[in-house]
């Protein structure tokens, strides 16, 4: 990708992909923005084992660029030599039966292809209300990844009617900032735990197996 804008300082390249950071961090910067944008492309590309990275010069543009490694073997073949830790860990929990309740299709494509190695079995959900359904259709779950902004019913409520007929399921809140406020209204609500996104595969795996091995 390439921009004419007023490009990127040397100093400024080396925090842009950090979360909340931006090329230009004052006060009276002439665009809006989280800061979280180039930080959730960095960790979608590292889990897709590639390299993202930025050539700027100020007042000509700068120019993102970013790389996958490219194999053509299945993915299935693929996962199946591959051995899936959790921080310098092997992960000891397989076949678990998993809901991932997300409503953005690359999120959930990329949460799919995190948990594959560990699951038996993996339903989707869009909306809370899908999600609260699937539950209550699905007494064998056992994990919910719920994000926590979600369409017709947001992940909070979906897990405290969730909590009304499944007092056991682990639910794993997904929340788009980590706000500590946010935080604490996904555990009032009743799940076991919360992530921060961009997820990183290792610090979920951490998560499952904490609560898995309860």
């Amino acid at each position: 990708m390439k921009d004419t804008g007023v490009g990127i300082t040397p100093k400024n390249m080396e925090i842009i992909f950090n979360r909340f950071r931006q090329g230009s961090e004052s006060i009276n910067r002439p665009y809006e923005g989280s800061g979280l944008g180039l930080s959730i492309c960095r960790s979608y590309v590292e889990m897709l084992e590639g390299k993202i990275w930025v050539e700027s010069e100020e007042g000509k543009g700068s120019t993102f660029y970013f790389t996958i490694p490219y194999d053509n073997t299945s993915e299935e073949k693929q996962l199946e030599g591959n051995d899936i830790t959790a921080g310098s860990e092997e992960v000891q929990f397989t076949n678990l039966k998993i809901l991932i309740a997300e409503d953005d299709e690359i999120s959930y494509s990329l949460l799919l292809r995190s948990v594959k190695k560990i699951s038996k079995n993996v339903l989707h959900a869009i909306t809370g209300i899908q999600a609260v359904n699937i539950c209550r259709n699905n007494s064998d779950l056992d994990l919910v990844l719920m994000d926590i902004r979600m369409p017709e019913m947001n992940g909070n409520e979906a897990t405290r009617q969730i909590r009304q007929f499944n007092k056991d399921v682990i639910i794993i809140a997904q929340t788009a900032y980590g706000f500590s406020s946010d935080c604490e209204k996904a555990l009032e609500a009743g799940c076991n735990d919360y992530i921060s996104k961009p997820i990183e595969r290792n610090h979920l795996f951490e998560l499952i197996k904490k609560h898995v091995d309860k």
